[in-house]
């Protein structure tokens, strides 16, 4: 079973970055040359920019009629200077906020872990991008740091909100875009394990419960508020603040609370918001 922890160690002993480790695994596990693995990863980074860019524009709605022209309502009042907790952070909210509303409107995405938490980790990449001016190169080795944390999560526990719950999706998500953040802004491979249990520690327990069974409500803004732990938790770390549960315990952690959840609670629309009177009334209307 992988362990981020390995990793951890691989990068301190060699001098080197979490996200190097992963790069130089992976170049040995799929036989491919590094500049093979970079053009995939450029690629992905090309439709994160993408979905950001649509999503914002605030011209596309779902089917259903719940989703859309939000993450452009927060982008205006983020330009007008009226944002109550700063540009950086409702910058990561619009971004988060149009990653998600594009997958609800079938457009295209990169699921990151997953579809339904694709807006995490754009988000706080470009983000921090926009704040530190980093280059292109810096967040495509970031790119995979998070990816390789994706790896450990679902071999240790699983990346599937009807297995694991929404702790599963978007925290998971929260704690690969924490890490990516990290290193992103030059801290230590040990920094970005912390900052991902922060994130993830702040997720346990949490359901799936897609109103309707679509993954538009809660799952959209449970997005933009995934992103802002994400910048939290590596805020955190990137200070000395150390999480007291290793990462690797945080994930089986996580899977067990999944395994201890009920399947009502487990992307069924059986549990949840989405049984509130409300919920049932927009799966009346939409169904």
């Amino acid at each position: 079973m992988r362990a981020y922890e390995d990793w951890v160690i691989k990068a301190e002993t060699k001098g080197l970055k979490i996200s190097e480790v992963i790069l130089q695994n992976q170049m040995e596990e799929l036989e491919q040359s590094e500049q093979a693995l970079f053009q995939r990863m450029n690629k992905n980074l090309n439709v994160m920019r993408k979905s950001v860019e649509v999503g914002l524009s605030g011209e596309r709605r779902s089917l259903s009629g719940l989703v859309g022209g939000d993450a452009a309502k927060v982008e205006s009042h983020r330009k007008k200077g009226e944002s109550l907790i700063g540009e950086q952070m409702s910058g990561a909210i619009a971004k988060a906020l149009a990653v998600v509303e594009v997958n609800a409107c079938m457009g295209k995405i990169v699921a990151a872990p997953t579809a339904g938490s694709c807006g995490v980790l754009p988000a706080v990449l470009l983000t921090v991008e926009e704040s530190l001016q980093v280059s292109e190169q810096e967040i495509l080795l970031a790119l995979f740091t998070a990816a390789g944390l994706g790896m450990i999560f679902a071999d240790r526990a699983s990346v599937s909100g009807a297995e694991g719950g929404c702790q599963a999706e978007i925290g998971s998500a929260a704690a690969m875009a924490a890490a990516a953040a990290v290193e992103l802004a030059g801290g230590s491979p040990r920094q970005t394990a912390d900052a991902a249990a922060i994130a993830m520690k702040s997720m346990l327990g949490l359901v799936c419960d897609p109103v309707a069974g679509l993954v538009e409500v809660p799952c959209v803004k449970r997005n933009a508020i995934g992103a802002t732990i994400a910048l939290s938790a590596a805020e955190m770390a990137l200070s000395g603040v150390k999480s007291a549960i290793p990462i690797d315990e945080v994930i089986d952690t996580m899977a067990q609370i999944g395994k201890q959840m009920s399947c009502a609670l487990k992307e069924t629309a059986q549990g949840g918001l989405a049984v509130t009177p409300t919920g049932r009334r927009i799966q009346a209307d939409f169904l």
